[in-house]
């Protein structure tokens, strides 16, 4: 029995969720497929699929067979691509997670450029603000703002994102522009912020000189998406806090109006990052480096 091949064969017949679509992905016949899974199972001597005419499910013993065997896959693919050849051209499947707003207007709008260069390179973008396992949810590497507070996890600092304070004409017209951020806790309200995992609400601070405040802002509708804070800023809802490259084409075009402009924001380090359980592979790299680029290239540095 070809033991590797059999088991890439089950791990692709699990994500696909069938053997002619398995059989499709490796190039294979779909009894090839079909011989690869019956040698397997009967090398472990357990069943490790139930199948019917209209499904295929994992067994217990599949499903933890399954769970391990799939990062070994991973591991034997990475280091073959790791070898001379694809450290020239890296190739393959590259996992990243990332929050809403870094996704859809900062990274996706530029990744044109990266695929004209890494053209061989798959992209999986899971989209979220959630904390992810690396290992566990099969994540090469993840990009994140803020504090990092996992310290068995390696980091690289891409840069920072400025904030601004903001709000629409609609709501300015209504309820008038705050001198200072006090304000915020008596005549005006704020959009805030919360956090998926906790559901505690981001701090709203402001720095000017050596004076720092931490204000408990009044709220209308608290929200857990970067994209959705800026919506309803634009609905006229409350005022905002957001990265100054989410606001810039709406203070350029007037849509907001930028506030309290003597007060700044902590600007918010953004990293990269990988565990340590796994080497910085050729694709990894390739993508790391392009987004030092990316950051550089839009000042964000």
């Amino acid at each position: 029995m070809d033991y590797f091949n059999a088991v890439k064969a089950f791990t692709q017949v699990v994500e696909a969720g069938s053997f002619t679509k398995a059989a499709q992905a490796l190039n294979l016949p779909r009894n090839t497929v079909t011989k690869h899974i019956q040698s397997l199972e009967s090398h472990l001597r357990v069943k490790l699929l139930n199948r019917t005419t209209r499904r295929i499910s994992l067994t217990n013993d599949g499903t933890a067979y399954y769970e391990r065997m799939v990062r070994v896959v991973d591991q034997w693919l990475e280091a073959e691509s790791d070898m001379a050849s694809a450290q020239a051209r890296p190739n393959g499947r590259l996992r990243v997670d990332m929050g809403a707003t870094m996704a859809s207007m900062l990274v996706l709008p530029a990744l044109p450029d990266f695929q004209k260069r890494w053209p061989e390179l798959q992209l999986d973008i899971g989209v979220s603000d959630r904390m992810v396992d690396l290992l566990g949810d099969r994540v090469d590497c993840v990009i994140r703002g803020g504090t990092l507070n996992d310290p068995s996890l390696i980091a690289r600092r891409l840069g920072s994102l400025p904030f601004v304070t903001c709000a629409a004409q609609d709501y300015l017209a209504a309820q008038g522009s705050p001198q200072h951020p006090s304000e915020l806790e008596k005549d005006q309200q704020m959009v805030r912020y919360f956090y998926a995992s906790t559901h505690r609400r981001q701090p709203v601070e402001f720095v000017r000189g050596d004076e720092r405040l931490s204000i408990n802002a009044n709220y209308f509708v608290s929200v857990n998406d970067s994209n959705a804070l800026l919506a309803a800023a634009l609905a006229g809802l409350g005022i905002v806090q957001v990265p100054m490259f989410m606001a810039e084409p709406h203070l350029k075009s007037g849509a907001l109006i930028q506030l309290l402009e003597d007060w700044s924001l902590e600007p918010n380090p953004i990293y990269i990052v990988y565990s340590p359980n796994r080497h910085l592979s050729a694709r990894v790299r390739v993508f790391v480096d392009w987004m030092v680029e990316l950051f550089e290239a839009k000042g964000l540095r």
